[in-house]
């Protein structure tokens, strides 16, 4: 994980903790079903009941390996333990060396090695359950390996350039918060050593970025090679001392703070530019498309399957989708338009709402106050639709300068998993004459509530559950979850306004243009401009907007396709709910079945809810 894990994860991290369903519910039902067993999960609970010691023992055994390697890997991932709220490792970053990553691979083959010793048939449904999606994350991690995600390390929307910005995460309360802080940036120099040797290994076996977005890093370097200490972002701490801490020791820490940028952070810094573009950046390739590059094919392959949560969906079968969908939300859009009286064609529609000042802050600030006026008005309404509501508050904060200008509208950063820091609703202020009010409503639902904030928050409560699945991240149900609760703005009492209602279907269809603009460029060979094209034909989101969403698909490939397919999945749901139970269906106890197990594959919650849906038509 990185420091904006939830927003975006950058490929190389996000391919270094996957999980692919290797062995479907299904298939297992299936392969039981041959051995004469009807039921597996009865056929487990009585197999627990006549052996009550061995049941403990591979409960045990589980278990503990559930907390073992979850342990290893925060230390592994210090930048990863600190989004969870875990300062254990504050002195240290993580090693990214040859060596580092030829360790990690081997903890998750001795990993998965020592889960297949656990007898499975020996332990309860629920940790069946835990037992499979275990190992699919494990059985995805190397499956991913031959593709050598790491190499595609450099991220134009967050990375090493933009390392500062894992201050956002940590509390600088006591000397030792400080101190920490000053070991972390005397080690500066090591990560950013990794990190060039990393681009040099991508140069020499082709597995560069593209140069579209890579010509966006040097404006980010540029931020870190400052002329002193005082003026790098990693200084900032040292800006805002708390009253705790006194004078001297405050005159201490700093001097230190400065020296360590000054002797490690400055000149690290330097070479990375100068690595950058002098070797890396004219090095880099031309095309957009990841299957351009070597075994880029397959790789797309297994993305869509990873981020989908389906290995049965292919790019061409996900291209269709979208445009069938973008045809549909085109149809409401146009009636939007005429109901609000404008006479000219839906392009000149978006031209107006693209152009007209009307639909706009002045100021960064007043952007602010009308995102926070927004999540007031949603709060209290929230007990209409869900029964169950998390405990843990949320916050609204600025998107940070240094990657205000080249990162999304917003994003949601998680709270802490003891409970120690809120979640919180980033959003952009950076340039806000491009943020349209309309969409302030749909965006700050899927961001906040009850959107990621409630879905994330209500898992990381889950006490009873292993803490990788606490913290599970499965694209297709977090933003198919996401995705799907901006259609309840209504029934929270938003989109009042036809065109606060235009930038709910506008999202709607930005979502739908990704199925189409993801698989074009990455499957079918579309260029940079023919996605920009696209995606300005059929949305009203500034163009600001539109090229950085289309850079973000370029980077990050596949992962724009989770929203839809599984926003479809729970409406699909939803309706079967309603249409089975009749007047018998009670939203909120769908909503509530819905998040109760956490995120998880498609295909699991799709049976999951199944048996819901079962159980309450035989109550």
């Amino acid at each position: 994980m990185n420091i904006a894990v939830c927003r975006n994860p950058p490929p190389a991290q996000s391919a270094a903790r996957p999980s692919r369903w290797r062995a479907s519910a299904l298939a297992l039902l299936c392969a039981l079903l041959t051995l004469g067993v009807s039921d597996p999960a009865a056929a487990a609970n009585a197999a627990a009941a006549a052996n009550p010691a061995a049941a403990t023992s591979a409960t045990e055994r589980l278990h503990a390996l559930f907390r073992d390697s979850w342990q290893t890997e925060l230390a592994a991932d210090p930048l990863g333990a600190n989004y969870l709220g875990d300062n254990r490792y504050n002195d240290r970053w993580p090693d990214l060396s040859a060596a580092g990553f030829t360790k990690r691979q081997q903890h998750d083959r001795d990993t998965l090695a020592a889960l297949r010793a656990i007898p499975r048939g020996e332990l309860s449904s629920a940790d069946q359950l835990n037992y499979d999606l275990f190992a699919r994350e494990y059985e995805q991690r190397l499956a991913t390996q031959p593709f050598k995600p790491w190499l595609y390390q450099i991220n134009h929307q967050g990375g090493i350039q933009t390392l500062s910005e894992v201050t956002e995460l940590l509390s600088f309360v006591t000397i030792k918060d400080f101190e920490d802080w000053i070991a972390r940036l005397d080690k500066v120099g090591t990560l950013v050593d990794q990190h060039i040797a990393l681009l040099d290994q991508a140069v020499r076996e082709k597995r560069t970025q593209p140069r579209a977005i890579m010509q966006r890093i040097p404006p980010q370097l540029a931020l870190q090679t400052v002329a002193n200490a005082e003026q790098s972002p990693f200084f900032a701490p040292f800006k805002r001392f708390p009253d705790s801490i006194g004078e001297a020791d405050r005159a201490r820490l700093s001097a230190a703070g400065r020296a360590a940028i000054e002797r490690t952070v400055l000149p690290a810094y330097a070479r990375l530019s100068k690595a950058f573009n002098e070797r890396y950046l004219p090095a880099t390739r031309e095309s957009v498309g990841i299957n351009d590059t070597p075994e880029g094919a397959a790789f797309y392959r297994e993305r869509i399957a990873f981020h989908t949560t389906s290995s049965a969906l292919t790019a061409d079968q996900i291209h269709a989708i979208g445009l069938a969908e973008v045809a549909r939300i085109r149809g409401e859009m146009i009636k939007i338009k005429d109901q609000v009286g404008f006479k000219g064609s839906l392009q000149e529609f978006f031209v107006f709402l693209r152009t007209d000042p009307k639909f706009y802050y002045k100021t960064g600030q007043e952007l602010l106050e009308g995102y926070l006026a927004v999540s007031k008005r949603i709060d209290p309404n929230l007990v209409r639709l869900f029964g169950t509501l998390p405990r843990t508050p949320y916050g609204v904060r600025p998107i940070p300068a240094t990657s205000a200008p080249n990162t999304t509208t917003a994003y949601y950063q998680g709270p802490a998993a003891d409970g120690t820091r809120p979640g919180y609703y980033y959003v952009n202020l950076y340039r806000p004459e491009v943020r349209p009010k309309y969409e302030m409503e749909v965006l700050s639902v899927h961001e906040a509530v009850p959107g990621h904030h409630l879905q994330i928050a209500l898992a990381i409560e889950q006490a009873g559950m292993p803490d990788f699945r606490r913290n599970a991240g499965y694209t297709a149900y977090v933003e198919g979850w996401a995705l799907y609760s901006e259609s309840l703005g209504e029934e929270l009492g938003l989109y009042q306004d036809p065109y606060s209602k235009f930038g709910q279907l506008t999202y709607d269809m930005w979502r739908a243009v990704r199925l189409v603009v993801d698989t074009g460029m990455h499957a079918k060979g579309w260029g940079r401009q023919q996605a920009i094209d696209f995606f300005k034909d059929n949305a009203a989101k500034t163009e600001a907007d539109i090229v950085n969403e289309i850079d973000r698909y370029i980077s990050w490939p596949g992962q724009a396709l989770a929203y839809k397919i599984g926003q479809l999945r729970i409406q699909n749901l939803r309706a079967e709910a309603a249409r089975e139970l009749g007047p018998r269906f009670d939203l909120r106890r769908f909503h509530d079945a819905l998040l109760g197990s956490g995120a998880v594959p498609l295909d699991l919650m799709e049976q999951r809810m199944r048996s819901w849906i079962a159980a309450r038509k035989a109550e």
